[in-house]
């Protein structure tokens, strides 16, 4: 067994005290998460967080803010996540868009119903990242320095 750190970048999107979530199929079964994957060979993180909250929602997504980095070994230490979780606005909807492969569908929750199903998440940073947002944490995005 070889350790390995994975880049993920994901989107909070709140609207009216709802929060944009996905439920995907993973080998667990149905797990929800916010709109989430890998940073991409070339891209930036900001760019990443677009794509792919695009490709699992069908929303466009501009991230705003940087809410925080989070470090997540996986239970087994094989694979070490790191985590840039970005704050931002919805740009429109792209209507009839086919979602990521094992997306389930897109769906909005309030906290407290992201609380309630916390043995169905995808990760323990699924509400760790909602709660760290309703408690105001947001950093500007020229935090982050992109050199191509």
């Amino acid at each position: 067994m070889s350790w390995s750190a994975h880049v993920t970048v994901a989107a909070i999107v709140e609207h009216a005290g709802r929060f944009l979530l996905v439920e995907e199929e993973t080998a667990d079964g149905a797990r929800f998460n916010q709109p989430a994957g890998h940073l991409d060979e070339g891209e930036s993180l900001v760019e990443a967080c677009a794509r792919e909250t695009l490709e699992e929602t069908a929303h466009r997504f501009q991230p705003e803010q940087l809410v925080g980095i989070y470090q997540w070994p996986r239970s087994g230490g094989d694979i070490t996540y790191v985590r840039f979780t970005f704050a931002g606005r919805l740009d429109g909807e792209e209507p009839g868009r086919a979602l990521d492969t094992g997306i389930l569908r897109a769906l909005w929750m309030t906290r407290d119903e992201i609380a309630a199903c916390q043995a169905r998440h995808r990760n323990p940073l699924v509400l760790r990242c909602v709660d760290d947002y309703l408690a105001g944490r947001r950093y500007p995005l020229d935090l982050i320095r992109h050199y191509v």
